[in-house]
């Protein structure tokens, strides 16, 4: 393993990493409002950034962290641009996924599709709203391939990075439209519900990200090996936490509703893990409350009740400590430089012990 120094150090910073990849982002939208068929389409780039402003940008931090950790040394350029195309398609992905919940938030703010109906609910304008989101994530779909494909690599990490990118779409989409399917039809199997986390989130958070980095610094098959062995375990955590927030966060924080999961009827490992362990009594309230597009923080409360008095709430966070220690022991072996294990090590508590 390298010696940390200062110049590594520097490469790593997460806020740094978040500064470069946001000023890209924001020149790249500039550039493509200048670009505008005409005033009427000027709106959309602008949405754009609204929109990813105030991301936590995980995606774009593990990619550079990942570099940093096989080797990666030079001009640092391109590995932002690279990060910031995970980032706009992130943004595709998260746009996307609210029309499909029908969420009104997201980061504190309007979703897009209600930002584009122009916070009118007649039928008229949800529709326009609806339709109008789905092309915007089209578009940052399509951006995010201009982004990555506009950066300076050598034709060698481009043959590199694609496969692993065309993976991770494929995993996203396929987790999404599990998600979907299984949105409304509560279950008590555990397993599905961590199979549907991983392959819509923990892999796509995490996995990936670190493995477009290390490819982008030459890595081999053993340090690719090593990325997965610390982010399988992080992401799926990552998303167990994420679920606990979607019905204990603090909306002030978090910028989204703590009835949006419950009302869609998410089947989360939180709720596999309640029906597990209920009573009838108690799975019969939580069929009747979950999945309830009318239900008041009221309801939400009698299910809190049960998640708390079936033990699934603990359940949760024993599994995410469980996964934290397992990420954080998987750094003990790998071959990675010290700089980059004390980033991973910063990030995998970080993301575990997260508020928002």
């Amino acid at each position: 393993m390298s010696t940390p120094t200062t110049t590594h150090l520097a490469r790593i910073n997460a806020a740094d990493t978040r500064e470069a990849v946001t000023r890209f982002l924001r020149n790249f939208l500039a550039e493509k409002r200048r670009e505008a068929l005409s005033s009427r389409t000027e709106r959309l780039p602008d949405v754009l950034l609204e929109f990813l402003t105030g991301g936590k940008q995980i995606r774009p931090v593990l990619t550079v962290i990942g570099w940093v950790a096989a080797g990666g040394t030079g001009e640092r350029e391109p590995v932002i641009q690279a990060a910031a195309s995970l980032e706009m398609f992130h943004a595709f992905a998260l746009i996307h996924d609210d029309l499909m919940d029908n969420s009104d938030l997201r980061r504190g703010r309007p979703t897009a599709h209600r930002r584009l109906a122009g916070g009118e609910r007649s039928p008229e304008a949800e529709r326009f709203g609806a339709s109008a989101a789905l092309l915007l994530g089209d578009l940052a779909f399509t951006w995010s391939d201009e982004i990555l494909h506009r950066a300076d690599l050598t034709p060698g990490q481009f043959a590199a990075v694609f496969p692993i990118i065309d993976e991770m779409r494929n995993e996203v989409m396929l987790g999404q439209y599990l998600d979907l399917r299984d949105t409304g039809k509560l279950s008590d199997d555990v397993d599905t519900a961590l199979t549907v986390n991983r392959y819509k989130t923990a892999k796509y958070t995490v996995e990936r990200p670190l493995h477009l980095g290390a490819v982008l610094a030459g890595a081999d098959a053993e340090t690719l090996a090593a990325c997965t062995a610390y982010a399988i375990p992080l992401g799926d955590a990552f998303q167990l936490r994420d679920d606990l927030l979607g019905v204990y966060g603090d909306v002030d924080r978090t910028g989204k509703s703590t009835l949006d999961d419950l009302r869609e009827g998410k089947n989360t490992a939180l709720v596999a893990l309640a029906l597990r362990a209920a009573s009838p009594r108690q799975a019969a309230r939580l069929r009747r409350l979950i999945g309830d597009p009318g239900l008041d923080e009221a309801g939400a409360e009698q299910v809190r009740d049960v998640f708390a008095d079936t033990g699934a709430r603990d359940a949760v966070e024993e599994m995410i400590e469980a996964r934290y220690r397992q990420s954080v022991k998987a750094l003990e072996e790998a071959p990675f430089t010290a700089e980059a294990i004390d980033a991973l090590q910063d990030l995998a508590r970080s993301a575990t012990r997260r508020t928002s």
